[in-house]
This record gives structure tokens, C-alpha cells and sequence, in this order.
């Protein structure tokens, strides 16, 4: 499988992504059991069709360290001249409190070793407590980590548009945040996008096919009870449909996505994740890898021969336009987590 031209996006001018990058949340323990041996035999195959970006973080279980194994077996198998291929992201989520100098580096160190580098592609940063500001000495310890070559470029996650605002504000370069964006929560294009184009900052966006839940598997199906919802996933984003509008909106959703889907030729959750990436400031969309245990390859390639029209979107657009308004309900990008 060799995918698009299309598929890539040039993040900095020094680093280049896949627009759909490899979720790795569901190694966590929050998703089932993943085997290690044959979680990283899956990321060979998920790397050779093309899609080698990968977005994880230092409390997703062992991601960092099956990002180590998987660096660590693709030399032996294709040399260390390839290593540059593989984007891996990953994120640091302190407890909020002072953030000393080594506080700060011990963090960093800690990830660059269970992932083999010496320098991390792309560092993303979460703070749980704006009223702690003790984020900004966090970021200007980082930022100096940055300039001693450990860390290539600075980037958040789920930071709302007024933080990102003072962030950008004390000089301090981010490259893109991580925000939740898809069908049911568009609250990105509120604020949040318009800013990061005026300052050249871009999206990545996560929660785009609901943990699943924006499928045909679900379509014409009744609501399903908790018991049913058997991953993180599936209850985090059901609670997001709940806020949104429920249930019975939803399948109103899916039944207008179905006959575009079918339309393309694809399935509803390639134009789930083909909506979002045409948005503006969006570089790419975080899919889940069940590694190991169930992989969408080839669905996710699909997305890359996807152009929707405007038909299509004008179809879309009266059933969110009947959607509850989640800036009010919930607040601004990544608020739910405070």
C-alpha cells in the first residue's frame, strides 16, 4: 500500500506527519489487554502501508516503551538510516505544582529513555489547573530543554484559546495543541482555529470517530447501556453524544453520513474523519490502534481518496445545526478535563 501524497502534512519545516496519526490511548490498560510482542509486530504494519506517525504520552501504560521496542527492531530489520521515518509524539501530564528545573528534566529524561532517542520529536504538554500558573515555568524549562537539542519542537495538549493565548503571549513557541474535534464536538471552530491560523499553530485532533461510535456498527441500534460500553473509549464519547444532543440526534447523524459513505464508497467513520481534516488549522486526525487486536489500515486509507462536496456537507449540516451548543454547556477546548 503506498498512500497519497495527500497524506502527508508539513508540520514544521523540519518535520513532516502522516495526517492520520496512530492513537495509542488503547495500550493504556483503559481499552483490554494488549500484547506486547504482538502489538509491535502491528506497528510494522501500520508504519509500511505509510502510516508511521504515532501519538502517545508518558501515562498511556507502556506506549513509550513500545515505541523503544518498535525503534529497537525496525533498525535491526531496515538500518538506523530509517529511523527518521517514524514520528513518534508523546506528552507530558504533570500533578500541577512548582515546576523546578529538574522536576521538568527528569520528566523529559524518563520518556527519552523508555522511547531510545535522544531527542524527542514532538513534546505536547497537558496542565490540569489554570489557576496554577506554574504551566508557564513548566513550558520556559521546556523551552530550554528545546535549546539543549532534547526535545525538536514544543507543541499542547487540550489547552483552551485563552491560555493559548497567554502562552504565545510570553514567547514561548508551540507548534500545534491537541483538542478534541469531530462531528458531534466542533467547538474548535469557535475560537480555537482562527487563533492558531493567525499564529501559526496547527490542530491535531483526537475523539473523531468517538471512540467507535461514529460507525455502522451503531447505526438503527438502540442506545446501549453502560454495560455495553466496554472500553474508555465508548464511555467517554457516549457521555460527549449525551451532552450533544443523544441518542436518538445521533442516529439522525448517522443516517445522513450513511448514504454519503455510500455515495464514496467508504464507511461512515472515513467521512467522519475526512470532515475533520478538511477544517481549517486541522493537520491531521488521531485514529485508535488497537494493536494487536483489530487494525483499520486499509479503512483509514480510504480517507485520502475522500473529497467531500458541497452537497455532502449541506446534507451534514441541518442535523448539527439542531445539536446542543457544547461551548456554552461544557466550555472552551479540553474544559471537560477541569
Amino acid at each position: 500500500m503506498t498512500l497519497p501524497s495527500s497524506s502527508r502534512f508539513q508540520l514544521t519545516g523540519d518535520l513532516g506527519i502522516c495526517r492520520i496519526l496512530n492513537g495509542m490511548w488503547q495500550v493504556s490498560g483503559a481499552h483490554g489487554h494488549i500484547d506486547a510482542g504482538r502489538a509491535v509486530d502491528a506497528m510494522f504494519a501500520y508504519h509500511d502501508a505509510g502510516f508511521c506517525s504515532w501519538d502517545l504520552a508518558d501515562h498511556y501504560g507502556p506506549a513509550e516503551e513500545f515505541i523503544g521496542n518498535f525503534r529497537r527492531r525496525f533498525t535491526s530489520r531496515y538500518g538506523a538510516e530509517r529511523l527518521s521515518e517514524i514520528q513518534a509524539f508523546t506528552k507530558w501530564v504533570p500533578h500541577p505544582g512548582r515546576m523546578t528545573r529538574s522536576v521538568v528534566e527528569d520528566a523529559i529524561g524518563t520518556s527519552l529513555s523508555r522511547m531510545g532517542v535522544k531527542c524527542l520529536d514532538l513534546l505536547q504538554f497537558h496542565w490540569w489547573d489554570y489557576g496554577d500558573r506554574s504551566y508557564l515555568d513548566a513550558l520556559g524549562h521546556l523551552a530550554d530543554l528545546q535549546r539543549e537539542g532534547k526535545i525538536r519542537h514544543l507543541a499542547l495538549t487540550n489547552f483552551d484559546t485563552e491560555r493559548l493565548g497567554v502562552i504565545v503571549d510570553a514567547g514561548i513557541r508551540v507548534v500545534s495543541n491537541q483538542v478534541q474535534y469531530s462531528l458531534v464536538d466542533r467547538r474548535p471552530e469557535v475560537k480555537m482555529a482562527a487563533f492558531c491560523q493567525q499564529h501559526g499553530i496547527t490542530l491535531l485532533a483526537y475523539g473523531t470517530l468517538l471512540g467507535g461510535l461514529l460507525s455502522e456498527k451503531y447505526l438503527g441500534r438502540p442506545e446501549p447501556g453502560r454495560g455495553e460500553l466496554t472500553t474508555a473509549s465508548l464511555q467517554k464519547y457516549k457521555n460527549m453524544i449525551d451532552a450533544w444532543g443523544g441518542w436518538a440526534l445521533f442516529q439522525e447523524l448517522l443516517a445522513v453520513l450513511k448514504p454519503i459513505a455510500d455515495k464514496h464508497g467508504v464507511s461512515i467513520a472515513t467521512i467522519g474523519a475526512r470532515y475533520v481534516l478538511d477544517r481549517p488549522a486541522v493537520a491531521g486526525v488521531i485514529i485508535g490502534a488497537r494493536l494487536g487486536i483489530a487494525e483499520h489500515i486499509a479503512d483509514n486509507a480510504r480517507v485520502f481518496d475522500v473529497t467531500l462536496d458541497a452537497n455532502d456537507v449541506a446534507m451534514i449540516e441541518p442535523v448539527l445545526a439542531r445539536s446542543r451548543d457544547l461551548m456554552r454547556l461544557i466550555g472552551d477546548c479540553g474544559d471537560e478535563y477541569r
